[in-house]
């Protein structure tokens, strides 16, 4: 019995401190380094809300229930850490001896809640009692701390994105905002975007890696989502580079790379396969009578287009062949509402696997 204790007070106390290695690298390490217990959690939940859904639902009613995926896996995972907890100190109790089961599980969960109806009656039992005490209560004071950080920077991404309903429409394609420049006389001046979404790419590159279930928290309108809005920024970059003849703005080249870039480390903490290294003529998603088709609506628009079709063509696909796999993969994975080039491609969720794997992409 007493090396049962033994091995019960070892196994308790790797529990507590894997339980808040796990919380310190969800909420206060600032860099995307996955935490299995989050994971498997916000895993776990996107198998349940998936059931709830169901194969046949309505965009709108995956819209409902998803909106209630991020926030709620939260909760989930703040009880998850406690249960945890409770249970590791409860092994801990028992293994110092001189109590049963009951007793040590009332002792823990008085501690943890400091609720204090259970008293301690010697030394170890008093310092495990305190240490339970001041974990439950830093893992709650984490998870609040932690929730205006991320509503923080949730604002500030869709501020962006509800403002590109202006003018590119919603929901939102590279063609039309390509098209309201050219309808107000403003082509000239489509350049004043690219600076101002490369910082757009930057934050969200550094918050979604560092706080990664701000991915899954969607717009306040259905009918918006910080990965459509990427698609329609990079796409439009692209395009304007590749076929609109007008003076060439090396603005849009850093856009799309800080964009692709951003879209890439966002997915590499998912495990989404990508080729950091494509080559210019890889295909994509997007067809070449897709392509065409957009350069006919713009002509049709009064666009100015450069001459060489097949030349813009392999421009824009030698950009979009940098972001594509990785956006529509993203678009699956949030459940991205319909937007074309994006989304619209997107034919099933990607879910990424609980066990991570190696950091070799391909």
């Amino acid at each position: 019995m007493a090396v049962l204790r033994v091995i019960a007070f070892v196994v308790g106390a790797a529990t507590v401190a894997a339980t808040f290695g796990s919380a310190i690298r969800t909420v206060i390490l600032p860099r995307g380094v996955p935490a299995m217990l989050a994971r498997v959690v916000f895993r776990s939940m996107r198998g349940l809300f998936t059931l709830r859904i169901g194969r046949s639902a309505s965009y709108e009613r995956r819209d409902a229930l998803m909106a209630l995926y991020a926030p709620i896996t939260l909760l989930v995972l703040l009880g998850v850490w406690m249960a945890l907890v409770l249970s590791g100190y409860l092994l801990m109790f028992w293994g110092l001896g001189g109590r049963g089961l009951r007793e040590a599980f009332e002792l823990s969960g008085s501690s943890i809640f400091t609720l204090g109806f259970a008293r301690s009656d010697d030394v170890p039992t008093a310092a495990l009692t305190f240490s339970e005490a001041l974990l439950g209560l830093g893992l709650l004071a984490l998870l609040i701390t932690y929730l205006p950080t991320i509503y923080g920077a949730f604002s500030r991404r869709e501020a962006a994105v509800t403002a590109l309903e202006v003018r590119a429409g919603s929901p939102p394609w590279a063609v039309q905002l390509i098209e309201r420049y050219w309808g107000v006389g403003r082509i000239d001046r489509v350049n004043e975007l690219w600076s101002r979404w490369e910082a757009w790419f930057v934050e969200v590159e550094e918050s979604h890696t560092s706080f990664p279930s701000l991915v899954f928290f969607r717009s306040p309108q259905p009918d918006h989502s910080w990965v459509t809005a990427a698609g329609t920024i990079l796409d439009a970059a692209s395009m304007v580079n590749a076929a609109v003849a007008i003076e060439h703005d090396v603005e849009a080249d850093f856009c799309i790379r800080a964009g692709y870039l951003a879209l890439r480390r966002i997915a590499g903490f998912f495990d989404i396969p990508y080729d950091p290294d494509p080559r210019p003529d890889d295909p994509i998603s997007l067809t070449r009578g897709e392509f065409e088709q957009a350069c006919q609506r713009l002509a049709v628009a009064g666009v100015p287009l450069k001459p060489d079709r097949d030349q813009a063509w392999r421009d824009f696909a030698g950009w979009r062949v940098n972001y594509d796999a990785v956006l529509i993969a993203l678009a699956g994975l949030t459940i991205a509402p319909y937007a074309p080039w994006v989304s619209d491609r997107s034919l099933r969720a990607w879910r990424p696997p609980i066990v991570r794997r190696g950091r070799r992409r391909g």
